[in-house]
C-alpha cells in the first residue's frame, strides 16, 4: 500500500505568524511539492494572496486551497473533507499537505477528522504546529490585537464568542506536538526563557518548544516529525469544552525587515565507531536529546558483529531506528549522527555523551 501523505495542522491565533511561518516554508521547501489548504473566511482573509505571491514551483497557484465559509472546525464535513479528497486525487498527489486553521479554530477536531474513511487510509497528520506571539503571551493578552480577534470572533455564528482567549490558547498548547514562539527577538533573554520553561511544563511530555524570528524554522525541523496525531487523540484532548473558533491574518509587521535566516539553529555531526548494543545507544540518545533540548538527530550506525547498517532517527526524545541495508564491501562501519538544535548547543559535551 502507498505510503500515507504527510500533514502538517499550524494553528494559533491572528497576528501570532502562521502565515510568515508557511511562507519562510515554501521558500525553504528545497523541491518538496506542498499543497496548502488555508482557512479563512470574512473580510480579513489575505493569506492566499500572500502566499499566492511566492512564484515557486513548490508553490502553484494550484496547490493553494482555500476554506472560506467559515472555521474549519465546524465545516469539517462540507468542506475540509470534499478539499482533501480534491489533493489526494490528483494525478500527481503533494509531497505534504500544510493547513493552516483559521485563528481561532481549535486543533483538536481538524485532527479527528483524519479518521474519517473517505481520507483515513490515504493521510496521516505529521504534526500540529503551535505558532505563539511570544511577546502577546508574556503581556497576558495571548494575541497581540485582542480588539481585532473579537471581531474575526464575532463574524461566525458557529463560533463560542464568550471563552476567554486564555482557554482557547491552552486548548491551541494541548494539542500541539511543535511550539513556536515567535518574535523572539522582542522578548529579554530572561522573558523568552521563562516563556520555553513555562510552555515546556504546561505541554505533553517530548513537546518541543523553540523559538523563531520571522517564522523563520528551518524545513526540516518542521516537516517530517512523523507523530501521527490522529492515532494518538487521547492525550490532546481539549482542556475546555468550548466550541470551535475564528479566522487569521498576520496583522504584525516588524519595521525592520532583517533578513533572519536560520542563524538562530546549528547542526553538526558527531562521527564514533561500532555500537555494541543498539537499545542501549538509542536509549542513551534519548538521554541525551532531553538534556541539551536537541530537536532533531538522524543518521546511521554500524552494530559490532551485524552485517545491516542501523538507521536512527529521533525527533525530541522519540527515537526510531530500524536495519536498512547490508553494508557494502569495503564500507566505513563507523557511525554518523547529525545533530539540529537552537543556537547555543554544548557541541562538546554533546559529542562527548554520544561517543562515550
Amino acid at each position: 500500500m502507498a505510503a500515507k501523505i504527510p500533514a502538517t495542522v499550524v494553528t494559533g491565533f491572528l497576528g501570532a505568524g502562521k502565515t510568515t511561518l508557511i511562507r519562510h516554508m515554501l521558500d525553504n521547501a528545497n523541491g518538496k511539492r506542498i499543497a496548502l489548504i488555508i482557512n479563512e473566511f470574512g473580510d480579513l482573509g489575505v493569506d492566499g494572496d500572500i502566499l499566492k505571491g511566492c512564484g515557486d514551483e513548490t508553490c502553484n497557484d494550484d496547490d493553494i486551497m482555500e476554506l472560506s465559509n467559515g472555521c474549519i472546525c465546524c465545516t469539517v464535513a462540507d468542506e475540509f473533507i470534499p478539499t482533501m479528497q480534491k489533493l489526494l486525487e490528483r494525478e500527481t498527489p503533494p509531497d505534504h499537505i500544510v493547513i493552516e486553521t483559521s485563528g481561532l479554530a481549535l486543533p483538536q477536531p481538524l485532527v479527528r477528522a483524519f479518521n474519517w474513511p473517505e481520507i483515513s487510509t490515504r493521510v496521516t497528520v505529521d504534526s500540529v504546529v503551535t505558532v505563539v506571539d511570544g511577546k502577546a503571551v508574556v503581556d497576558g493578552q495571548f494575541a497581540a490585537n485582542v480588539a481585532a480577534v473579537d471581531a474575526q470572533r464575532a463574524q461566525d455564528d458557529n463560533l463560542d464568542h464568550e471563552t476567554p482567549l486564555s482557554e482557547l490558547f491552552d486548548d491551541q498548547i494541548a494539542c500541539a506536538d511543535m511550539i513556536v514562539v515567535n518574535k523572539a527577538d522582542l522578548l529579554t533573554d530572561e522573558e523568552s526563557a521563562a516563556l520555553v520553561t513555562g510552555l515546556r511544563k504546561d505541554s505533553r511530555d517530548g513537546v518541543q518548544v523553540v523559538k523563531a524570528v520571522m517564522g523563520a524554522l528551518p524545513a526540516d525541523v518542521l516537516l517530517g516529525q512523523g507523530m501521527g496525531a490522529e492515532d494518538d487523540l487521547g492525550s490532546r484532548h481539549e482542556v475546555h469544552h468550548h466550541h470551535h473558533h475564528d479566522d487569521d491574518e498576520d496583522g504584525h509587521h516588524h519595521d525592520h525587515e532583517h533578513e533572519h535566516g536560520h542563524d538562530e539553529f546549528q547542526n553538526f555531526v558527531v562521527n564514533t565507531g561500532e555500537i555494541s548494543d543498539p537499545a542501549a545507544f538509542t536509549a542513551k540518545i534519548a538521554d541525551v536529546i532531553r538534556t541539551h533540548n536537541i530537536l532533531r538527530l538522524k543518521g546511521f550506525a554500524a552494530v559490532a558483529g551485524k552485517p545491516m547498517r542501523l538507521t536512527i532517527q529521533a525527533v525530541g526524545p522519540r527515537v526510531d531506528s530500524y536495519f536498512d541495508r547490508p553494508f557494502a564491501a569495503g564500507e566505513d562501519r563507523g557511525t554518523t549522527l547529525v545533530v539540529i538544535g537552537q543556537a547555543g548547543l554544548d557541541q562538546a559535551a554533546i559529542t562527548k555523551a554520544l561517543s562515550a
